[in-house]
């Protein structure tokens, strides 16, 4: 991996993106969604994660998700999003084997033949290896990229405003709605 794809700073705030393997549309289901604001919020709690906005969507697809994110701990980054990869990963698959899923089988085959193609697991890959942090080292950087965040869910055409997306920090931010995730704010 490029050294500038890792989080140099260790008590900067990053933009992160998590994309899953081959794209698959997983996060159709809010089952799969809850899954992972579970995995945040344990984050937060246990781990020292400082969420300051998200959606897991973007860009019409149902297959990533983007953060600004950083840490209150002595937590690195790296290893945060590791540990929330590996039980976000763990827990959709259990949640693909054992929910009404029609795409059971087509999913589980491309995550197996991804696991197999990469030595580091043991027989599914759920996420891409790469997370392509970007420091927000400056207002100008941060602005940016929180606003494109919040209008991922606009321009997809789920919503007309970004702030009634329900898996979005937008509502905190534009309408001081309480969302789904406690945000610490920038």
């Amino acid at each position: 991996m490029s050294i500038k794809y890792k989080f140099r700073n260790s008590d900067g705030c990053y933009f992160v993106t998590y994309v899953i393997v081959d794209w698959i549309d997983v996060f159709t289901r809010n089952a799969y969604k809850d899954i992972l604001i579970e995995s945040w919020r344990y984050c937060q709690q246990k781990k020292g994660l400082l969420i300051h906005a998200y959606v897991p969507i973007a860009i019409g697809m149902t297959n990533h998700m983007h953060m600004l994110i950083s840490r209150n701990s002595t937590n690195l980054l790296e290893e945060i999003m590791r540990d929330m990869k590996k039980y976000t990963s763990t827990r959709i698959l259990g949640a693909i084997k054992t929910e009404p899923e029609s795409r059971r089988e087509w999913m589980l085959n491309i995550f197996s033949q991804a696991g197999l193609k990469n030595s580091n697991n043991t027989k599914y890959q759920f996420w891409q290896q790469d997370k392509h942090p970007i420091e927000c080292d400056t207002p100008n950087i941060l602005e940016q990229k929180m606003e494109y965040i919040h209008e991922n869910p606009v321009r997809a055409g789920f919503v007309e405003m970004a702030e009634d997306w329900i898996y979005s920090s937008a509502g905190d931010y534009y309408c001081n709605r309480k969302g789904l995730i406690e945000l610490s704010y920038v």
